[in-house]
Formats: structure tokens, sequence, C-alpha cells
């Protein structure tokens, strides 16, 4: 295997640990990004000038061309580590739905939920208009459930659910959002859906997977995604009660990070062969919610753009990203450590532009 370019100070992984990558690899030059520069980008982090950076992995046209680890010797850093993806556990979970539809286990996006979430207790504050909340509701942040994360004042506040034991019964109970004149109602939102970031809602539909295939989410995940992508020992959070935590917190090393990356470059396929379907991939990545005035929302995956280019985005709090371009073939991956540091996403996403997407001469 041929040695990558980078420059010399740089900490790479041990041979052994990039053979064992079933990633391609390329000089950065061959296609097409400037070596000098990602040596400047490197040269920047260590300096400190984007804060705690600890891994940036970049492919391009499939083949890994750059990576590089920024907490080499540190506990719990290297290529080895596991990395707390935080909410791009997420986007993990919308790819288990996929597969599950896939599999005609759950039919489609708009099945119900109420129906693979049965001998549970009466929930609190009942409403007709929760029994028709649906798969794609909670891939998209827009169900009916009075939940928002980003305000400190809502019922379904996911600090507010980890104080109980019963995450899903949690969502469940919340009760029906309210609509003042000043916030849009769905029919009047672009593409009819209100968003509300939710975590509560994706621990649900985790919870729904885990009921339509039979088996748990963790086990669901080896068989249909992670071992086609040769993804080796993820680290879940468990709730109390046992269940998988499909709204953050999974550990992937970077490596495994860029292959999910590649997953939707790919239109779903790896190796020649389709992991997921290339319609689902395809709706995944269509903007089924507006969630910010410069941003739309997938199927729990951000719809944004870097200096003038479509990018679909899984994010984690602290920064965390795994950035595909589709126009550019790119696929990037930054993992930080910057959990109190104000604006992290800023951050990362300003070394993506600055530094990566500068990179790329061709």
């Amino acid at each position: 295997m041929k040695a990558f370019a980078f420059a010399a100070a740089l900490v790479l992984a041990p041979l052994s640990a990039q053979a064992a990558s079933d990633m391609p690899t390329a000089n950065p030059a061959a296609e097409g990004l400037s070596a000098p520069k990602l040596d400047a980008m490197s040269a920047a982090i260590k300096a400190g000038q984007f804060q705690q950076i600890t891994s940036v992995l970049i492919a391009r046209r499939g083949k890994l061309v750059f990576e590089a680890y920024y907490d080499e010797g540190k506990p719990d850093g290297g290529p080895e580590a596991r990395r707390n993806t935080r909410s791009s556990t997420k986007t993990v979970t919308a790819l288990l739905a996929g597969a599950a539809i896939d599999r005609q286990v759950l039919p489609s996006v708009q099945a119900p939920i109420k129906r693979y979430l049965k001998d549970r207790p009466p929930a609190a504050n009942p409403d007709p208009r929760k029994d028709k909340v649906t798969v794609e509701d909670l891939l998209t942040m827009s169900s009916i459930a009075e939940c928002d994360d980003e305000n400190q004042f809502s019922r379904g506040n996911e600090e507010r659910m980890y104080l109980i034991e019963d995450w899903v019964g949690f969502y469940l109970d919340l009760p029906v959002r309210g609509f003042p004149e000043w916030v849009p109602k769905p029919e009047a939102s672009p593409y009819g859906r209100s968003f509300s970031y939710c975590t509560a809602g994706v621990v649900t539909l985790g919870q729904v997977v885990q009921n339509a295939v039979g088996k748990p989410l963790p086990a669901f995940a080896d068989e249909a995604l992670f071992k086609p992508l040769g993804i080796e020992a993820p680290r879940w959070q468990m709730s109390p009660l046992g269940l998988a935590m499909g709204g953050g917190g999974l550990g992937l090393r970077s490596r495994d990070l860029l292959k999910l990356g590649q997953l939707y470059a790919n239109g779903g396929q790896w190796n020649g062969k389709a992991v997921l379907s290339a319609d689902f991939i395809k709706a995944s990545v269509t903007p089924h919610a507006n969630a910010r005035q410069d941003t739309d929302y997938g199927y729990l995956i951000w719809l944004q753009t870097f200096a003038g280019r479509k990018a679909w985005v899984m994010n984690g709090s602290g920064g965390q990203k795994v950035a595909i371009v589709p126009d550019l073939d790119l696929v990037v991956v930054v993992t930080t450590t910057n959990f109190g540091v104000r604006q992290p996403h800023a951050i990362s996403e300003k070394l993506i532009v600055e530094h990566i997407l500068a990179a790329i001469e061709k």
C-alpha cells in the first residue's frame, strides 16, 4: 500500500491499521487536492486555531486521501478510538429505519409508529393526532409532539428525558404542540412540516425499528449496516431500560464515520453491493423540513451549503461532522472535543471551508 502524502509531523495510523480498511487509498494530488494546503491545515490545527480537533479524514472519488489524528498518545485517542459521535448517531438511526423498510418489516416511512409500540401503558395527554404520528414524522423532526431540545422550557427537552427511566414513554406522554400566531403551522411552513429538534423522538424511532425487526437495535445495526461496511465494536449507550440510544452517543472510529459518509456518496452501495436502497438514500437527502434560515433537513441529516456547495451533513455536538459534498465527490470527517467551546459547529465548518474545500484544485 502506498504511503499517504502527509506532512512528516503528522501522526499517522499504523500501517497494519490502514491495511485493515477496505477503502482504497490515494495520494491527495492524484485526486485533485493540494498536499501543501492540507499540511497548512494540520499546522493550523496543531497551533490551536480550531481549538481541539481530534481527527480529520478526507475521501475523494471514493478513495481515502488524507487521515490525521491530533490526539495520538492520549487516552481514547488515535485511529482506534471510538469517537463519541453525539447526535451524529441520529443519522445512523435513520439508516437503520431505511434498512428495515428495505427488508419490508416496516412498510414505508408513512407507517404509524403506534402499531410498533404495543403493550405499553396508556400515554398521558391522549389525542387522536398523536396516534397518527409516522416514521417519517420522526425522521424529519416534525411530529406533533411538544418537543424542542433548543428550548429549555419545552416539556420534551432531552435533558428532562434523561431524568426518568422510560425514555420512549417520555416521548409518548408529551402533549400536542401548540402554534401561536407567530409560529408558522406545518401547512404554512416550507415542505409542509414544522421543524422542532427532538432527541426523544429519535430514541422512540429506535424502539420502533427494534420492535419491527424483532431484535435489539445493536444486533440489527451489525447485521444490516456495520458488518457490510467492516465496522467493528461500536459502543452504544443504553437507556435505563436497556434500549440502545438511537439519539446520540454511539462510539465509532473516525474511519467508520468516513465509511458512513461514503455510503451516502455511493447512493447506498459499498464495494459494489447495495447496503441500502438508492431510493431511500435519495429520499434521505431530499429536503423535508426547513430547520434554519439557510438549512434544510432530510431524514435525520442536515442539508447545508458550504462555500456555495450543497452538503449532506451528520452533525454532533462539539462540532462533530461527517460532510458529504456530492458535486465534488468528497466526504470529510471532523471529530473534536470542543464541547465547552462557543459555536463549535462554526469552528468545524470554518475548517472545512477555509482549508479542505480550498485545497481542492481540480
